[in-house]
């Protein structure tokens, strides 16, 4: 046996084997033990995990949603000019009528933080559904991705926008975004424990500020009646009639749909929210209205304050310092807090905003975390350093660091790609909830959820058609998530892949009844039941192998239901079929459940069974690709290659015949 460590005569040497190790053992540090138990605050919280009250909860989720106010009047300037107010106005009741309803069905319906995807994944299940799964798994990366780079673009701006600023700053967007993106990994590379404490500080000192800044703003646009009537006039000139503006207006709304970002948070944050102790797994009635209370709430407090910050801003600051250069890009609400109130009071509203957008940046980072671990280990779709938060953190960050470079820090240019994003979730929540109304019944709500879902399908459709980066971006996270999905299915179709085996009492007693020593096994397709293959395959096994007395040789037949599953509980049932003891088990392939039952008769019996096969006809290529895709195909030398991972020491593998 080859030792790990080196002789003293060679420290140097053993120094760096022990480094590696410990850069090993800290890159995987926190690797969950089982799938569905994973970190950070969206996901599903720890046995000594302390819930919070709604509200706080909802700063949590506000870092993503509320911080949108930072760029969001304008973008929706620069978007639609002189019709944002009424544009917004649109958005505002997409908001309350349409994604409020759909994400209070989603969080009945997922109460334990997985969200939309999981309903779907419920309802589309299979290969399509993995598949479907993987490309919203794509758009939700794109949503998160951006949200942390276009936030800490906009953090940059503020940051350089500032009079205080040190002139050489000036230019310098994408370096600045690229430390701010760094220092928000090292963050989660040293570990990042829940901060709602930090969020409800930050959510209220922002929300509190920019308060202030539109009321002043308002009561300056009430007191200069020249202004409102300056921008009406502008309006009515540019887009004729009244039903023209509406008209116009509707048509703009996609490019501002970037201010519906939160909902899909607010589901993901679930587990964070106390219910009274009445209150089970099964049936979290209080934190379901918990959770109805935080998405009601933050809604309508982002929907006063969108309105009010874009007719604030429209009014009062020219059209042009919203171009790209123009003091209000990206910015507009800093604008006026540094002309209304002054430079002091501008530099703290700035610094609020630089802090929330950046806390912003760490909710979508923690998002990912929680949501590639939950999906991508348990499809066997992901390496299994996928568990673990530091390796995951280092790939995300490679790929906001890309990103920030190549739309070099500029705000407006990822808006649509954000949009993009945040509307797929949204169009396949309210789907989901859709089909989940049409299955059980409920014809009105059937259609209202439909007329919801073709809305935001028109305004996903429009914003692609509109702004393809973002749909490019998202293709592109699919193909390689995609990708990396099949070649770590492939790459790991040779591991054991039961979360539990259990043996009933027939099983039991079949095993415990052989007295020879040894465990015979007949592998056997349950396609075919009939008296006679039974027979004709125990007489060919007896014929070219030592099998003993044939009364004790028992059958093993592996029904495949859901090929597309890789992790799955197998419950092990004894049955007696024309006098064959048969062991009968339900999983999604078959060489790695017998392997896995094989290892656990071992185990419980201290006897190394023995597995019997027929060679397989065809062609071993597609006999391996059906093993890939339906679970079946090459089982006899698949079974032998996972029992040979399984267990290295070969006086202690099951055998494995094949004839």
């Amino acid at each position: 046996m080859t030792s790990l460590t080196k002789a003293p005569s060679e420290p140097w040497d053993s120094g760096k084997l022990h480094g590696k190790v410990a850069l090993h053992q800290w890159l995987l540090e926190g690797m969950p033990e089982s799938s569905g138990k994973q970190q950070g605050p969206h996901g599903r919280p720890a046995p000594n995990h302390k819930p919070h009250s709604w509200w706080r909860v909802m700063c949590l989720t506000g870092l993503d949603y509320f911080s949108t106010l930072g760029y969001q009047p304008a973008i929706a300037a620069l978007a639609a000019g002189v019709l944002a107010p009424l544009a917004t106005i649109v958005l505002v009741l997409v908001t309350l009528l349409g994604a409020l309803p759909v994400y209070k069905r989603v969080a009945r319906e997922s109460p334990h933080g997985a969200g939309s995807i999981a309903m779907l994944e419920r309802l589309l299940p299979r290969w399509w559904g993995k598949l479907f799964v993987l490309a919203l798994l794509g758009f939700a990366a794109t949503d998160f991705m951006i949200t942390i780079t276009l936030s800490a673009a906009d953090a940059t701006a503020h940051v350089i926008e500032n009079p205080f600023a040190p002139d050489f700053l000036h230019g310098q967007n994408v370096i600045i975004t690229l430390v701010l993106v760094a220092a928000l990994a090292a963050v989660f590379l040293r570990g990042f424990k829940e901060a709602i404490g930090i969020a409800v500080v930050l959510v209220a000192l922002f929300l509190t500020l920019n308060l202030v800044v539109i009321a002043v703003a308002l009561t300056k646009v009430v007191h200069s009646p020249h202004l409102t009537n300056d921008w009406w006039t502008a309006l009515t000139t540019q887009h004729g009639n009244p039903i023209m503006v509406v008209a116009i207006a509707l048509l703009v709304f996609p490019r501002l749909a970037l201010g519906l970002s939160g909902f899909e948070t607010g589901v993901a944050v679930m587990p964070q929210i106390k219910g009274p102790a009445t209150d089970t797994d099964e049936n979290p009635e209080g934190r379901i209205k918990g959770a109805h209370r935080l998405l009601t709430t933050a809604a309508v407090i982002m929907s006063t304050f969108l309105i009010t910050s874009s007719l604030a801003t429209t009014i009062l600051i020219p059209a042009a310092e919203f171009q790209p250069g123009g003091e209000a890009n990206g910015r507009a609400l800093a604008f006026l807090a540094h002309d209304l109130l002054g430079e002091g009071f501008g530099t703290v509203y700035d610094i609020s905003t630089i802090a929330i957008l950046w806390f912003a940046g760490a909710s979508a980072m923690a998002g990912l975390l929680n949501l590639v671990p939950r999906y991508l280990p348990r499809f066997g779709m992901a390496p299994e350093w996928a568990g673990a938060v530091r390796p995951l953190v280092l790939v995300f960050t490679a790929v906001a660091l890309f990103i920030t470079i190549i739309f070099k820090a500029d705000v407006d240019a990822q808006g649509g790609a954000y949009a993009t994003g945040v509307l797929v979730l949204i169009t396949s929540a309210a789907i989901a909830v859709t089909l989940s109304a049409r299955r059980k019944g409920q014809k009105g709500r059937t259609i209202g959820f439909g007329a919801i879902s073709l809305a935001f399908l028109y305004t996903t459709v429009a914003n692609s058609i509109e702004r393809p980066d973002g749909l490019k971006i998202a293709l592109m996270f699919i193909l390689g998530i995609v990708v990396v999905s099949l070649l770590s299915r492939i790459r790991r179709s040779f591991e054991l892949r039961a979360s539990y085996i259990r043996m009933d009492e027939a099983a039991m007693s079949f095993v415990a009844a052989v007295d020879e020593g040894t465990i015979r096994i007949i592998s056997h397709d349950p396609k075919t039941r009939s008296a006679s293959a039974y027979r004709r395959k125990l007489a060919h096994a007896t014929q070219v192998n030592a099998m003993g007395d044939p009364r004790c040789v028992l059958f093993m037949e592996v029904i495949v239901d859901d090929s597309s599953d890789f992790e799955t509980a197998l419950e092990v049932r004894g049955i007696t079929r024309h006098g064959f003891k048969i062991l009968q088990v339900h999983s999604s392939n078959v060489p790695n459940t017998i392997a896995a039952v094989l290892l656990h008769i071992r185990d419980a019996t201290g006897m190394i069974p023995h597995i019997y096969f027929r060679w397989t006809e065809g062609n071993p290529i597609n006999n391996l690709l059906k093993y890939l895709l339906i679970g079946e195909g090459e089982i006899a030398p698949v079974t032998r290659e996972v029992l040979r991972e399984a267990e290295p020491d070969l006086t202690q593998r099951p055998w494995v015949h094949v004839g």
